[in-house]
């Protein structure tokens, strides 16, 4: 609970620091920073792409080699300490993994809502449990998912054009809030 109420506010503070800088910047930078706040594909072009392939391809390799390690680590902390895994060595440098993938997708596109948190459960749904199938699954299934969003909110709302991130948001909260409801008697 603690740490849900650290994120709180720490959330509440960038959001704070980050509307400071859209209220004092030109109206023409102030729509760049909403737009990319949003979550969208509109600016993307190959030159971006090719900066981000390098990294992305680097940053999913390296967690194959973890693979046997997050195996044993989903039986519990305690197993798999007792099997020889530095729990917390290998907790952070999955965290900076995972913090490495997702801040470079959001330097792309801005914040694209509930694709990060649905797209490993689908993948877990879809596939077998190891996490070497995990880890390209769901970064197979959040791109297509991405991509079938932005295809839709550019083409089903016409004349409006709706950014992708609104569009996830709207149809990731939903699921989300099923699948919490679905695994109620686990969160308590």
């Amino acid at each position: 609970m603690r740490l849900i109420l650290i994120g709180i506010a720490i959330s509440a503070l960038t959001d704070a620091v980050v509307t400071i800088f859209m209220v004092s910047s030109e109206a023409t930078v102030a729509s760049k920073i909403y737009l990319w706040l949003t979550g969208s594909l509109y600016g993307a072009n190959w030159e971006e792409i090719m900066i981000l392939v390098p990294i992305t391809l680097v940053l999913l390799i390296i967690p194959l080699f973890l693979t046997g390690i997050v195996n044993a680590k989903q039986l519990g902390d305690d197993l798999a300490t007792g099997v020889g895994v530095r729990v917390q060595f290998y907790r952070l440098i999955l965290l900076m993994l995972s913090v490495g993938l997702a801040g470079s997708a959001v330097s792309f596109a801005g914040g694209i809502a509930f694709v990060g948190l649905i797209a490993p459960h689908i993948a877990r749904l879809l596939l077998h449990r190891s996490f070497g199938n995990l880890v390209f699954g769901s970064a197979l299934i959040g791109a297509l998912m991405v991509m079938s969003s932005d295809i839709v909110a550019r083409t089903a709302f016409l004349p409006s054009d709706i950014p992708v991130g609104v569009f996830t948001a709207g149809i990731g909260a939903p699921f989300f809030i099923y699948l919490l409801y679905k695994n109620r008697e686990g969160i308590r």
